[in-house]
């Protein structure tokens, strides 16, 4: 079996928190594709059109723990991808983000225990939880100095994990994803530049950058960030937290050249605003470890990734006309 073949999960009843946004729709068609009983669970799908209509959509609030055990009773295998905010967040509330999302997990770690769930997949942060590190790739073994209240959130619940794993021997793997692109991917979020970026080319409109563009980030296609959570599932070795990501840094500036270059427009005008606290200079993922221990492997190339993402959107824009 090769990274182009997923593994099968046939029958298998597998249940998505936060399986509305960007991420979770991709997993919820995934794992139907592959056999899987998919329940989904959120507030409302981003997009209902790209759910497949063999995902049982349940509605409901993180914050509501009877609206939770319903969604989690009978899973065996539990996508946590929930998140109350985004790491460029402006005026970071660290208190509201431990209240809902390391609190609201520790509640919903409880359910899942109770509940016999065999495995937690959990999708933590690889561009923030390292913070500035002092060389790169940043291997898992890196020392974690997070400077956001996201990234503080999400290495909190990966300590939370493995302390459920100690006490009560639920079973978890943390994927630390590099910036995830692609098909699908709001255009609101402020974490997703690439979207934003290609949709403001597409329309001919300057082009927004953060800081003076030399920030340097690793680009991970929505594709391959979906086929790691999917072989996460089957992974049974000793090693509890993995990076994802494509192991190769691009600069903000480049990525807006390649967009103009994708888009077929002329060098359009950039707009520089004030760079941001949250955002460290560079980050790159080292990705040795999931590529040994796994069969997975990044397989869309940037600019192969880009070109699909742009032709998604262009075909939305002109089916909204």
């Amino acid at each position: 079996m090769s990274t182009a073949d997923p593994p099968r999960f046939d029958g298998v009843r597998c249940l998505i928190m936060g399986g509305g946004g960007f991420l979770g729709v991709h997993l919820a068609n995934a794992l139907a594709d592959q056999g899987a009983v998919v329940r989904a669970f959120g507030r409302t799908p981003a997009d209902p059109r790209e759910l497949s209509d063999r995902v049982q959509w349940k509605n409901g609030r993180f914050e509501d723990p009877v609206a939770v055990a319903e969604a989690v009773r009978g899973q065996e295998i539990v996508f946590h991808l929930l998140s109350s905010s985004v790491p460029g967040s402006p005026g970071q509330r660290p208190a509201f983000d431990l209240e809902t999302n390391v609190l609201g997990t520790l509640r919903f770690l409880d359910i899942c225990n109770d509940a016999a769930v065999r495995k937690i997949v959990f999708a933590s942060s690889g561009g923030t939880v390292y913070g500035q590190a002092d060389s790169h790739p940043i291997p898992e073994t890196a020392p974690t100095y997070p400077i956001s209240a996201y990234g503080v959130g999400k290495l909190a619940i990966e300590k939370y994990l493995s302390l459920y794993h100690h006490l009560y021997g639920l079973e978890y793997l943390a994927l630390r994803i590099a910036n995830a692109y692609g098909p699908g991917q709001s255009i609101l979020k402020r974490q997703g530049v690439v979207a934003a970026m290609l949709d403001r080319a597409l329309a001919g409109k300057p082009l927004e950058i953060w800081g003076d563009g030399e920030v340097v980030r690793d680009f991970v296609h929505i594709d391959d960030v979906i086929s790691a959570f999917l072989w996460a599932v089957t992974y049974d070795g000793p090693h509890r937290v993995m990076n994802v990501g494509s192991g190769v840094g691009l600069s903000i500036n480049q990525v807006a050249s390649d967009i103009e270059a994708i888009a077929g427009t002329a060098e359009l005008a950039r707009t520089y605003r004030a760079g941001r606290a949250a955002d460290v200079p560079i980050n790159i993922l080292d990705i040795s470890l999931v590529t040994r221990e796994t069969p997975w492997r990044p397989r869309r190339g940037w600019l192969d990734g880009l070109q699909g993402t742009a032709r998604w959107m262009t075909a939305r824009r002109h089916a909204s006309l």
